[in-house]
C-alpha cells in the first residue's frame, strides 16, 4: 500500500459504532503512530490490531480519537524529522514501532507521552530507565527476552544437527541489531556454535552479504527481527534459499514470505496491549508510573515448503512445538 494513501486512511476521520466504557471522559485525542518500517500489509495489520483494541476500549474514530501515521520505510535518518513533526502537531500520545522510532521520539520530546509497541532491550539502549520503573515520558511493551536468541539458535541446531557456524546479519548503526548480536554470541557459546557477523548498510547490499556467507561456509543464518528489515523480508528469504542457507527470524510475516522458521513474540497481541497503555495515559496516568510489559507468549512458525526446498526434514519434536505450519 502506498505510504501516503495509508496515512490518509488512518489520519482521516470516520464514524464508528457507539461509544463504550468511559472514553468520553478524555475528549477527542490525537494519536501519532511512528514506525521505523514500511507500511506493507503485514505491518499495517499490526497497527490495525492497535486501532481495533482502541475501538473496543470505546474510542470511536472521528468522534473521540484521530490517528496520524508516519513510516520511515527503513530509513532511520528520516525518523527525527517525523518525530519532530508530531511534536509540532501537539499530538496527545506518540506510539512507536521499533527501537529507532522510540529513540527518535524520546529525543524529540521530554513531555509528550510515548508508548512503545515493539522493540527490544530498551533499558540497555537507554530508552527507559528500567522495566518496573521506566521514568521519564516513555513506557509500553518490550519484545525483549534474554532467552529468545538462545531459543532461536537452539531450534536452528535441532533442524540442522551438523550446524557449527552461523551467520548473523547485522545492520551497521542499528542499535537493536547490535544488541541482538551480543545475545546471539552469548547463546552460541553455550551451544558450541560460532556466530559470524556479516554487516550491511543502507542501501542494503544483501546479495554481497549472502555471497560472503557462502564463501565463508556458514551453515545457517539468523535474520534479526528489526524494523528496518521488515520491508526487506521477501528479498532476505529469497537470498537465503538461493544460497541454500537454513534460517530463522523473529516473526510470522518473515515465514509467510519464505523464511524457514521464526520464533518470537505475538506482535498483534503486543500492539493490542499498547492500546491499554494509551487508554490509561489519556485518562491521566503518567508513563513513568506504568511498568513496561514483557512478552508472555511466543510463537514458533515453520515453512515446510522452504524446508523441502532446502532438503531439510524437520524433526517431529520440532513440528510438535510449532504454533503454525505453512505448507
Amino acid at each position: 500500500m502506498d505510504r501516503r494513501a495509508f496515512i490518509a486512511i488512518v489520519g482521516g476521520s470516520m464514524i464508528a459504532g457507539p461509544l463504550a466504557g468511559d472514553a468520553q471522559q478524555v475528549g477527542r485525542a490525537r494519536i501519532a503512530m511512528l514506525d521505523t518500517s514500511a507500511p506493507d500489509p503485514a505491518r499495517v495489520a499490526y497497527w490495525d490490531a492497535f486501532r481495533q483494541k482502541m475501538r473496543e476500549l470505546g474510542y470511536a474514530e472521528g468522534q473521540y480519537v484521530a490517528f496520524e501515521a508516519r513510516f520511515a520505510e527503513g530509513r532511520i535518518e528520516r525518523l527525527p524529522a517525523l518525530a519532530a513533526e508530531f511534536v509540532k502537531m501537539k499530538v496527545d500520545v506518540i506510539v512507536t514501532g521499533g527501537n529507532q522510532a522510540a529513540l527518535a521520539a524520546k529525543r524529540a520530546t521530554t513531555s509528550l507521552p510515548i508508548v512503545m509497541a515493539t522493540g527490544g532491550d530498551q533499558v540497555g539502549l537507554g530508552i527507559v530507565a528500567g522495566l518496573a520503573r521506566p521514568g521519564g515520558n516513555v513506557t509500553g511493551v518490550t519484545s525483549f527476552s534474554a532467552e529468545l536468541m538462545g531459543k532461536r539458535l537452539g531450534l536452528l541446531k535441532e533442524v540442522v544437527p551438523r550446524l557449527s557456524r552461523v551467520a548473523y546479519l547485522l545492520v551497521e548503526g542499528d542499535l537493536t541489531s547490535g544488541a541482538g548480536l551480543r545475545d546471539a554470541q552469548a547463546a552460541g557459546g553455550a551451544l558450541d556454535l560460532s556466530v559470524i557477523v556479516f554487516s550491511v548498510r543502507r542501501p542494503y547490499d544483501f546479495e554481497k552479504a549472502f555471497s560472503e556467507m557462502a564463501r565463508d561456509h556458514v551453515e545457517g543464518v539468523i535474520i534479526p527481527p528489526i524494523a528496518a528489515y521488515f520491508g526487506e523480508r521477501k528479498r532476505l528469504a529469497d537470498l537465503a534459499l538461493k544460497h541454500h542457507l537454513p534460517n530463522i527470524g523473529g516473526g510470522k510475516p518473515y515465514v509467510d514470505v519464505g523464511l524457514l522458521m521464526s520464533y518470537g513474540v505475538n506482535q498483534p497481541e503486543q500492539f493490542r496491549r499498547v492500546a491499554v497503555f494509551v487508554d490509561k495515559i489519556l485518562k491521566g496516568a503518567k508513563p513513568a508510573d506504568l511498568p513496561v510489559e514483557q512478552p508472555t507468549k511466543f510463537e514458533l512458525v515453520i515453512n515446510l515448503k522452504t524446508a523441502k526446498a532446502l532438503g531439510l526434514a524437520i524433526p517431529q519434536l520440532v513440528l510438535g512445538r510449532a504454533d503454525q505450519i505453512i505448507e
